[in-house]
């Protein structure tokens, strides 16, 4: 008897990212690319070693959020670099619209006890973005 593979929907993809990030064992960046691994040509394992280092804003910089950072890594890989940058750039300014900010140190301030936009809701947006613009 043969399997059939279903692909998982959008909404699955982003949910995957939220419970990865979750865990506790896999930052954002991580977390967004091991979501979308299948439309990479790498494994999940080679995503999360390539992305360990794109957590707390670009390696603890607090500059750009590495969810964002692993939605254009994809993006680069989908592409073969051809496109890529106008794909990043569409990427970034709904992500901006949606997080109210790209830089992580943005993204965390605290307004009446809640950052502007947490971590789980930075993955989940981020999937869901490239899922959207790259027509998943």
């Amino acid at each position: 008897m043969r399997k059939v593979l279903r692909m998982m929907t959008l909404n699955e993809r982003a949910e995957k990212a939220v419970a990865l990030k979750a865990s506790g064992q896999y930052n954002c960046s991580q977390a967004v690319t091991a979501a979308l691994a299948d439309q990479s040509g790498l494994s999940e394992d080679q995503l999360r070693a390539l992305a360990a280092g794109f957590c707390a804003g670009m390696g603890n910089l607090e500059a750009t959020c590495g969810a964002l950072i692993g939605a254009g890594m994809i993006a680069g890989l989908k592409t073969e670099g051809k496109g890529t940058l106008g794909i990043t750039k569409q990427i970034q300014e709904e992500f901006c619209k949606r997080c109210g900010a790209i830089k992580c140190k943005e993204l965390k301030t605290m307004t009446d006890g809640k950052p502007l936009c947490p971590c789980e809701d930075c993955v989940r947006n981020a999937v869901m973005i490239y899922g959207e613009i790259m027509g998943l």
